[in-house]
């Protein structure tokens, strides 16, 4: 069974962190409303949609990618890059301990879960503000007994490295390589971004279906016309939050 944890917007977003944008007014009540349809539009795509709210003190807890990444065999409890999204740590881990073992990675080292690309046996990780090389060390520790590989790639200029690279399937990458350092993704198609909408490229898969942002329409019809199949919704509350459709949901099989 196809699972996603989601969790409540806080009523603190307004208070979130913020690195590469300028704050704006963000409104709980429609965060609430476009966080519900994003939770419907996972449920059309197969997830069944398991929602938390035992974060809600903690402004970025929406955020649930960020401190868990979950593979098959394990889920690894993340040290987050900023301290003020640490205390969101320990409900995670009550929460996915029910479904998978838990390991920790804890400081120095530091990574996040908007950072890692799972494709396949590969597991592409960003070097970005929020993780670090030793975080990337510490998940290959982990992860490689049971047969993945790590391969850091340099971001700049974006958040995370899914908020610029994304897959679209198994062989082919949805890329803004202004942002992100193609060179890593070797053997996969690519796609490029478009200029004027360079945060399209944050695409959620889940199953068959490719979950896109609704203010990015040419990059809809982008992957359309590549004969993909694409729901959509609209996260504007969230964007303001330097947040794409990836960062809401842990999708995992139980």
């Amino acid at each position: 069974m196809l699972l996603a944890i989601t969790h409540l917007p806080s009523p603190e977003l307004q208070h979130c962190e913020l690195t590469f944008l300028e704050s704006e007014p963000i409104s709980i009540e429609t965060a609430n409303f476009q966080h519900k349809n994003y939770r419907a539009m996972l449920e059309r795509c197969g997830a069944k949609v398991i929602v938390l709210d035992e974060n809600l003190a903690c402004p970025d807890s929406v955020f649930v990618e960020d401190p868990i990444i979950v593979f098959d065999e394990v889920a690894v409890l993340t040290s987050m890059g900023v301290e003020s999204r640490r205390a969101e740590s320990e409900a995670m881990a009550k929460v996915f301990s029910k479904y998978r073992k838990i390991e920790r990675i804890t400081l120095p080292a530091k990574i996040e879960g908007g950072d890692v690309l799972k494709v396949g046996k590969k597991i592409f990780v960003g070097a970005s503000a929020r993780t670090n090389k030793e975080g990337i060390e510490a998940l290959e520790a982990i992860i490689k007994p049971f047969g993945y590989e790590v391969i850091p790639v340099k971001v700049t200029g974006c958040l995370h490295l899914k908020t610029g690279a994304t897959v679209l399937d198994d062989r082919t990458i949805f890329i803004n390589s202004n942002w992100i350092d193609a060179k890593a993704f070797q053997g996969f198609s690519k796609v490029e971004a478009l200029s004027d909408e360079p945060f399209g490229a944050n695409v959620l898969k889940i199953g068959d279906t490719l979950c896109m942002n609704e203010a990015f329409p040419k990059s809809i019809a982008l992957v359309k016309s590549l004969g993909y199949k694409v729901d959509s919704c609209n996260i504007s509350e969230f964007v303001k939050a330097e947040a794409g459709l990836t960062c809401m949901s842990v999708p995992f099989n139980d």
